[in-house]
């Protein structure tokens, strides 16, 4: 049966001498995967709209399995991103996180929302940091193993400080800070920052101002998390933190 689907092209790979196996990630079936017949064709219409990042509407004979793509057209490149190349390991980052922590033809309207809010936010606002983290949060939530920012991993309490454990998946009060040595105390401000990464949309945030160490905090603490919890490497990831050290 011929849809016509919306989506994002999250990655893309060579299919024998002209084609192309693209996974797109879409509002009305979730992420499939479908072959687009000569894409590789420097001249053929379909090289263009199967690119990584691209918001596109194609028309997709959809199977259970591997879909065809019979024909596309670009709704948004984004541009600014692939002009950049921070914007564009950031953005590849969250592309290979989505694809490996999501089922196949599984919608979730939500999170579909949210990439794209986030593939926005990087072309009108400076700084990737803020979007990306809370991405990254809504994905963990998605995959199930999301960490515990509401109250005390241990107790239940909600009562401030808290530092946040790898090892016990959250927050852990004054209370129960003697389960881990390696816990890290977290500032008033932090603490309510993680949960509305985790918990608010992309859309009802403002600016939110962090200040650089602990943006760096952060950074460490969902890497450590997703180091014990992710399960699956990325090589985005490994490239990201090249471009740490060369910037």
């Amino acid at each position: 049966m011929l849809e016509k689907i919306d989506g994002i092209v999250l990655k893309t790979q060579d299919y024998g001498e002209s084609h192309k196996i693209i996974t797109v990630y879409s509002k009305k079936l979730g992420k499939f995967t479908a072959l687009a017949k000569g894409a590789k064709k420097p001249k053929s219409r379909m090289a263009a709209v199967t690119q990584p990042f691209i918001y596109a509407q194609f028309f997709v004979y959809v199977n259970k399995g591997l879909s065809t793509i019979q024909q596309g057209e670009i709704i948004e490149s984004f541009r600014p991103i692939r002009e950049d190349i921070i914007m564009t390991a950031y953005t590849a980052y969250i592309m290979e996180l989505t694809d490996k922590l999501l089922d196949s033809q599984v919608p979730d309207v939500y999170l579909f929302e949210q990439l794209f809010g986030t593939l926005n936010w990087l072309v009108e606002h400076e700084g990737a940091d803020v979007p990306i983290m809370m991405y990254e949060l809504k994905l963990f939530k998605k995959g199930g193993f999301a960490p515990i920012v509401n109250q005390c991993s241990n107790c239940g309490s909600k009562e401030l400080p808290f530092s946040f454990s790898i090892a016990e998946g959250g927050f852990l009060c004054r209370r129960c800070i003697h389960l881990d040595e390696n816990a890290v105390p977290l500032p008033e401000s932090l603490t309510k920052i993680l949960y509305i990464f985790l918990n608010v949309g992309l859309e009802r945030v403002g600016n939110i101002s962090i200040k650089p160490d602990n943006l760096k905090l952060l950074r460490q603490i969902l890497d450590a998390y997703y180091d014990k919890y992710g399960g699956y490497y990325l090589k985005s990831r490994k490239f990201l933190k090249q471009l740490d050290l060369l910037r």
